[in-house]
């Protein structure tokens, strides 16, 4: 698959991803679709049934702020979602007898039209997995049991996120809760399924596991071959080795069976068993309790920080299921971007959508980090031209100084609203024996002046870091630029005799044009705040072809 036949490549789209969906996503191209929605999860469960007025103004989403609220959109997405008839429409409106104008209804409200939008993406061999705990998926299970059919729900999978005792804290009047759950639905009945399994357990092992075949050493257990549901169930009806019965084989597979050396007879005589291999087993088949796949400790090296990530092993899982080689995955919800790298590692296309320009920088460094320049994507919504800037500036200065701190490859300090002692982003580069010196960033949406070069020199001075950068919409003027040149130069015994200007002032259109900070080669983005750690390396799994290609030249 490729874009020569028409195919989707690698995309991530900055902007809402209901918009996105209707503008972008083509009828029936995704194969399977994984979303994880921003909720107010960690909120008092009573608030999000409490009635509201409809008065309050409509806030964006931003980075880590679950803010689905009842106010004058989610009104009117409702009205729209209701007056579009249909089962959905049904569902919509029993919602709102039920729950009255309630964020919880805001909630359902919002993620109704975004649930038809992806249904109508899905191929008719796709799959979603929608992620929720359990606030609001007994709800969302009845909203996609309206969009999807009822017919086409598969599994409401519990991952346990946490061995601890989840919420139970001293005083708690309830079971600790530590299991999300995972909404699983497909679109038709050929959507793609493939088994996975799952690893034995040590208990199990030493419990079934329990014989050893004589001359060859194989572990191995004894599986039934006698047919359950005799004659009713179509098992044929025969004698083997003395045993009359009704069985799970043809006899002719009997016999050969037998002759493998595979069939036992029990010591009284009266009954045949099979032998099962370990070193053949596939291992435990995948139920809908998923226990083993830990939530992401503090001191992995997976962990980028964000709040909601999630661990690849989990994702892994999912797309190894419900997809094939060169499928195309979408996460509408994207964050951080576990999603995109694991189906990038297990060689499937992706798309990945996100409201915020950090989400959108983060996942750059990301796939940057784990697979260098290997992925070719293509970013839709971002500002490219000035004109662009100007009005991303001007409507959100927060998305614009996250969206201009990834054009020099910086990272947020922050990542909300605050204090931030003048310090907007962070760089390091390395000299001799490793020694990490940091390039501070400051961003400006607005007009700026010569106090705030000065500010940022006092920055430089305080962090103790080499260099600093004010970034801009505006061009300097010549006090800026004099301010910034008392602030003198950076130089290094280990680099040599290279000067760099200690404080740098550079536009938005500077940038865009392919301007650089001046600043050793040595540079990297991790980042001071431990949210923005690099990733690890990805191991790419090996393309089908190139499998294929070494078991021939073994075999040869």
């Amino acid at each position: 698959m490729n874009e020569t036949q028409g195919e989707v490549r690698n995309m991530l789209y900055y902007g809402d991803n209901l918009d996105i969906l209707r503008r972008y996503i083509k009828d029936e191209t995704v194969d399977l679709v994984y979303l994880d929605p921003p909720f107010k999860s960690q909120q008092d469960y009573n608030v999000l049934f409490a009635e509201k007025n409809g008065s309050d103004a409509a806030a964006q989403i931003k980075a880590f702020e679950d803010t689905w609220q009842w106010d004058k959109v989610a009104a009117a997405t409702y009205e729209e979602v209701v007056t579009s008839g249909g089962r959905v429409a049904e569902a919509m409106h029993a919602f709102r007898t039920f729950l009255g104008s309630s964020d919880m209804l805001a909630y359902l409200s919002m993620m109704a039209p975004r649930l038809i939008e992806l249904r109508r993406a899905m191929r008719p061999t796709g799959s979603i997995y929608l992620h929720c705990d359990t606030t609001a998926s007994h709800y969302l299970k009845m909203l996609m049991d309206a969009v999807f059919d009822v017919r086409n729900f598969r599994n409401e999978i519990a991952w346990r996120r946490s061995f601890s005792h989840g919420d139970a804290k001293q005083g708690a009047k309830h079971f600790g809760r530590c299991t999300d759950s995972l909404l699983f639905y497909v679109k038709t009945d050929s959507a793609t399924w493939n088994p996975q399994y799952a690893p034995y357990s040590d208990e199990a092992l030493r419990r079934d596991y329990k014989y050893t075949e004589e001359g060859t050493g194989r572990i191995h257990r004894l599986a039934p071959v006698d047919g359950p549901g005799g004659a009713s169930k179509g098992n044929p009806y025969y004698e083997f080795l003395g045993v009359k019965g009704y069985w799970r084989f043809t006899q002719e597979r009997m016999q050969r069976l037998h002759e493998e050396g595979r069939i036992v007879r029990s010591s009284t005589g009266k009954s045949l068993s099979q032998k099962m291999y370990l070193d053949e087993a596939k291992g435990r088949p995948v139920d809908n309790l998923w226990d083993d796949i830990n939530r992401i400790s503090p001191t992995s090296s997976e962990r980028l920080g964000y709040p909601t990530q999630k661990p690849e092993a989990l994702l892994e899982r999912i797309i190894r299921a419900s997809s094939n080689e060169g499928d195309l995955v979408l996460d509408p919800f994207c964050g951080c971007g576990t999603t995109i790298s694991v189906a990038q590692r297990l060689n499937r296309r992706w798309i990945g959508v996100d409201i915020t320009h950090l989400a959108i920088t983060l996942m750059r460094h990301r796939l940057k980090d784990a697979f260098g320049d290997s992925v070719s994507y293509k970013v839709i919504g971002e500002p490219v031209s000035l004109p662009d800037a100007e009005n991303l500036a001007q409507t959100d200065p927060y998305q614009f100084q996250w969206w201009a701190l990834g054009l020099v490859g910086a990272r947020p300090v922050e990542q909300k609203k605050g204090a931030d002692k003048g310090i907007d982003g962070r760089l390091y580069f390395f000299v001799e024996r490793g020694r990490a010196e940091q390039i501070m960033f400051s961003v400006k949406a607005g007009n700026v002046t010569a106090s705030h070069v000065r500010d940022l020199h006092g920055v430089v001075d305080r962090e103790k870091a080499a260099i600093g950068v004010l970034i801009s919409l505006n061009e300097a003027t010549q006090p800026m630029r004099t301010e910034a040149a008392d602030a003198g130069f950076y130089t290094s015994r280990e680099l040599g005799s290279p000067r760099y200007p200690r404080i740098q002032l550079l536009t938005v259109e500077d940038l865009l044009n392919g301007k650089k900070i001046e600043c050793p080669h040595s540079v990297s983005a991790r980042a001071v705040n431990p949210t923005f750690k690099k990733a690890p390396k990805a191991k790419r799994e090996p393309k089908m072809k190139e499998k294929q290609s070494r078991l021939s030249e073994h075999s040869t």
